[in-house]
């Protein structure tokens, strides 16, 4: 953990560095940081407190390095994705969660995407200050918005495929971007609470470009 969190501080120093060099005040640094297990495997839930008590360490070693926010990614658990929240809380940094889902739109154990949002937010009285969901292709989570105010993000995958499908493939499926970037544009302008948009497995400058392309047509 001592490692970890030395990485983190170095990674953090370089990007507040490159902010400060060129006078950005447009760039907002984050701590971006994931589940303490396999996001994509079937575990037991962790309690609140022990979620807790785990991320504590790593926002704390970083939260005095200028950063601005915590990116909590590819939670897949509620109870933890709570505990990160509240040790972001600790800390007084803002953090916004980001929720994987399976190809139905669900959490792997079932819960539904704004369920989730709705238990983290009951769990730790709205303290995250918005949410996402990543690791997933449009195609597997755009059945299940209903325009959930507190969902403000998408960061998305290239591929249609399921986890288990990309974890055994033996080649890169990075789609079609002009398509891709078409999809995330029809979402952002059905649901407009949706002002945070990116790219995960599978993407590259081509998929940034024809999403930003997309939304500005």
């Amino acid at each position: 953990m001592d490692r970890l969190a030395d990485l983190n501080r170095k990674a953090l120093a370089l990007m507040c560095n490159l902010r400060d060099k060129d006078e950005r005040d447009d760039v907002l640094v984050a701590l971006c940081k994931g589940p303490s297990r396999d996001a994509y495997a079937k575990l037991p839930p962790m309690t609140v407190a022990d979620a807790r008590a785990y991320h504590a360490i790593q926002i704390g070693a970083v939260a005095d390095a200028g950063i601005d926010l915590v990116n909590a990614y590819t939670f897949n658990q509620v109870e933890e994705a709570a505990g990160a929240v509240l040790a972001a809380k600790d800390f007084g940094l803002p953090i916004a969660v980001s929720f994987v889902v399976e190809t139905d739109g669900c959490l792997d154990n079932g819960i539904g995407l704004e369920e989730a949002i709705d238990r983290v937010d009951a769990l730790t009285d709205g303290a995250a200050a918005y949410f996402m969901v990543n690791c997933a292709h449009p195609e597997h989570f755009s059945h299940v918005l209903t325009g959930q105010p507190r969902l403000k993000g998408i960061v998305v995958n290239a591929s249609q495929c399921s986890h288990a499908e990309l974890d055994n493939a033996t080649e890169l499926d990075d789609c079609n971007p002009e398509e891709l970037g078409v999809e995330v544009a029809r979402l952002v302008r059905t649901f407009p609470e949706l002002s945070v948009v990116g790219g995960c497995c599978g993407l590259d400058m081509r998929h940034m470009r024809e999403m930003a392309a997309s939304i500005k047509a």
